[in-house]
């Protein structure tokens, strides 16, 4: 951590031609992973990082430079280099650092550091074993464990100073499952913003990876999916992946800003079925993207992004606003001091409706069930989609029927929303990492079960 005086002499520094606004970002992280394949301990390691980054900016324009050096002569040095990018006399900004606001939430009860390398490579043993005594079908297993507690302080001219410990924790694991003909692949990946009590609290260990498991072992016998376009369910948890890529992403202001979202200048208006109402809340306590203070010093906040189906807010940083005119909503996240902040998603769902699982199903003649999806690619300028469903299943008659493999959806983001007909009331949250341009972040998606009356499903099992 920086002396006090030291941090406002860089930022007065960095006011030394026309800027308007600097900022410093302090982070010193330590992290812990290892990793078990066939049953081995592949490897265990142990990392600390430390930087610090400044930032510039005149109006909506910035510049940005970090360091790994804690001396004053060179961030005094990289602040002034900085500076030139804004050629003219000071404003003349005069600027105080109040006392420090140190975080509160989203402590760790016990502190991973605490924690023995012997205790941590135990869980993957648990997994493991779990995981390979599902079924015999199942014949390979990785197991990745990762902890990380990431200290940040951050100070700008408009007298923000606080001090942000973030303490987060993830147990993935993919299970392999293999025939003579084919093989497939069930992940499931818990994590949050807690300590090792994570592991004893919140999860079951042998449970998460019993999930892995039964999805490679359901998937392994199921059907090619067929090909058309028909109504698809797709439930809780993690597919509000869907929501977070087609939509969310339109819906930061690092894309609106600039008018390269489907949803530019659309605030007001009705951009779903009324039946949606969608956050993005970054204060849920110990949630994976949760943290107490955004990555450029304001308080998280819960942001309302669509109310019974209107566009009510955009996710906006402090200088997308400028270039909005519209209110920050304290959206700015990054990776590390190696980046400069800008708009971002924390936790972003679709809140609960009022219809059971069971009463969408059974409202369903036919269609896909898609229980669990996987990666995809999305457009933000268009919100075209094309996303991998992991677990699937047809749906005949009102009730759930065969396994299908190899499914996708393809369609817009916008058309998506319009054509949800019915929302479940079993809200459900899924952890999983996020990149764009300020690196990568863990997110929470998450949404009830939902059904979209038409949607292109991709398969090889032939036209319906």
């Amino acid at each position: 951590m920086l002396d006090k005086t030291v941090i406002k002499n860089v930022l007065q520094m960095a006011l030394s031609t026309a800027g308007d606004f600097a900022e410093i970002f302090i982070e010193d992280k330590f992290s812990t992973s290892a990793n078990m394949l066939s049953s081995k301990v592949e490897g265990v390691h142990n990392a600390k990082t430390s930087g610090i980054g400044i930032r510039i900016a005149k109006g909506y324009h910035r510049v940005y430079g970090y360091t790994n050096s804690f001396e004053e002569e060179t961030l005094l040095q990289l602040a002034s280099d900085l500076a030139q990018s804004f050629p003219g006399e000071p404003l003349g900004i005069e600027f105080e650092l109040g006392e420090m606001k140190v975080a509160t939430k989203h402590q760790a009860k016990i502190n991973p550091k605490d924690v023995s390398i012997e205790d941590k490579v135990a869980l993957l043993y648990r997994a493991d074993k779990a995981a390979r005594a599902y079924d015999e079908d199942i014949k390979q297993v990785n197991v990745r464990y990762l902890d990380y507690t990431q200290n940040v302080w951050i100070a700008n001219t408009e007298g923000t100073y606080v001090n942000d410990t973030r303490t987060r924790t993830r147990l993935a694991i993919a299970s392999i499952a293999a025939n003579e003909k084919t093989k497939q692949t069930g992940y499931y990946g818990p994590g949050g913003t807690y300590g090792f009590e994570f592991y004893s609290d919140v999860i079951n260990v042998e449970e998460a990876a019993e999930e892995a498991s039964r999805i490679a072992k359901t998937m392994l016998y199921a059907d090619e999916c067929p090909s058309g376009k028909m109504p698809v369910v797709i439930d809780n948890g993690f597919g509000g992946v869907i929501f977070h890529e087609a939509v969310g992403h339109s819906l930061e202001a690092t894309a609106v800003a600039r008018g390269a979202s489907v949803f530019t200048g659309k605030k007001g208006e009705v951009i779903a079925n009324p039946l949606i109402s969608a956050v993005d809340d970054g204060t849920i306590e110990h949630a994976w993207g949760s943290a107490t203070f955004d990555d450029e010093g304001n308080y998280q906040q819960k942001r309302q992004l669509i109310k019974d189906g209107v566009l009510t807010s955009y996710m906006i940083d402090k200088l997308n606003a400028k270039r909005m005119n519209d209110e920050c909503t304290n959206s700015g996240r990054r990776e590390s001091y190696r980046f400069a902040p800008t708009s971002r998603m924390t936790n972003t769902f679709i809140e609960n409706g009022s219809s059971t699982f069971d009463e969408i199903i059974a409202a369903t003649e036919f269609g896909l069930y898609a229980k669990k999806l996987g990666g995809g690619s999305v457009n933000p300028a268009t919100g075209d989609f094309n996303f991998s469903v992991n677990e699937g299943y047809m749906i005949r008659n009102g009730k759930i029927a065969e396994p299908v493999r190899g499914a996708s959806l393809v369609g817009t983001g916008a058309e998506a929303l319009k054509k949800v007909d019915m929302v479940g009331n079993n809200l459900l949250r899924e952890q999983g990492m996020c990149g764009s341009e300020s690196g990568s972040i863990p997110a929470d998606v998450g949404q009830p079960t939902i059904r979209v009356s038409e949607i292109t499903v991709g398969g090889r099992g032939g036209a319906i």
